[in-house]
């Protein structure tokens, strides 16, 4: 399974390891590097549904939650 948020949809970036003036000056072993998403795993409680949903959310997507509310989030997202 992917490391992807099932709201947000975000995922494992690729990206670079120096910022361009280390890498306009000096020698540049690094090469890529994986940046991963803050995901947890989180047991959700929907009382419209009378359900818990187990979901795999980043740490922004719990924000969102917090914020609209779990029916409407998990709705907007396709997961009910």
């Amino acid at each position: 399974m992917a490391k992807q948020c099932d709201i947000t949809g975000k995922k494992t970036q690729i990206g670079g390891r120096y910022s361009n003036r280390t890498r306009a000056t000096q020698f540049n072993p690094g090469g890529k590097t994986k940046r991963q998403p803050n995901l947890q795993k989180k047991r959700i409680y929907v009382p419209e549904i009378d359900k818990t949903v187990t979901v795999n959310v980043s740490a922004a997507a719990l924000r969102t939650i917090a914020k609209n509310g779990a029916y409407a989030t998990l709705k907007k997202a396709g997961l009910i």
